[in-house]
């Protein structure tokens, strides 16, 4: 049978501010994003996530970023080896409170972006290492992230998304441009099926293009993002794909 991850970005909030429906979403994915305190997150609601994460069976990833509090993570900066190992630790310090671990780390926002090819960037890969163990690299195809993980004996999982509109090389239409995001409920349930099952998506300028994945992500910071997680899911699985955490 067929089976993908299904993950979202979690715990994107900062003090009273929530931006995220993480109770909600995590009734729904397989793996949490959570995020570490750079783009959003504080420890208290880092806690609350992984605490309701292991409620739910939900595994928990680092969601690591820019530390760019105030433009989201989605302004470019250069990030040494040490500061992504700092948020993988700061997270699994309260994974580890709630009865679990950080199972995988995932990139966030202008970071996920530009190691798809900066190389110097994508060595940042190191600090994983440095935070210790081998966790799996969750992240785009043919990334040079993915290749460098890889290479230092990392796990790589490729991820796909149905929510996002694709260039002809596979890569995420970036957010500043018109279509970027896939709005139409339909056409996103689709996708995902498609992804899934098929290995492909619809690029913008309507070709076909491969991305062959083992997770899925569904955006939590979109208007009715509960829902539309519950259709994929719901979709996906009346489709006979199986559900489940690749960690």
């Amino acid at each position: 049978m067929t089976s993908i991850d299904l993950n979202a970005d979690l715990g994107e909030g900062f003090g009273r501010w929530r931006l995220t429906d993480d109770e909600g979403l995590l009734s729904v994915v397989t793996s949490a994003n959570v995020a570490c305190g750079f783009h959003a997150g504080d420890p208290a609601t880092m806690r609350r996530v992984c605490e309701l994460a292991v409620a739910r069976g939900v595994t928990v990833g680092a969601q690591v970023s820019y530390r760019d509090l105030a433009g989201f993570g989605r302004r470019a900066m250069d990030v040494p080896s040490a500061e992504l190992a700092y948020q993988i630790g700061a997270l699994d310090v309260f994974a580890r409170a709630a009865g679990t671990r950080v199972a995988y780390v995932k990139p966030h926002g202008a970071l996920y972006h530009r190691v798809v090819r900066d190389e110097a960037q994508a060595a940042a890969v190191d600090g994983v290492l440095l935070a210790g163990g081998a966790l799996p690299v969750l992240g785009l195809p043919g990334s040079r992230l993915l290749e460098l993980a890889g290479r230092a004996g990392l796990p790589v999982v490729a991820e796909a998304f149905a929510d996002r509109a694709y260039t002809d090389e596979g890569t995420l239409v970036p957010r500043g441009q018109d279509g970027a995001v896939v709005a139409d409920p339909d056409a996103v349930l689709e996708r995902s099926v498609a992804l899934a099952v098929s290995g492909a998506v619809v690029a913008r300028s309507g070709a076909r293009v491969e991305v062959r994945a083992r997770s899925l992500c569904v955006h939590g910071d979109t208007p009715g993002a509960v829902e539309l997680a519950r259709r994929v899911r719901r979709r996906l699985e009346a489709s006979g794909v199986r559900v489940g955490a690749f960690a």
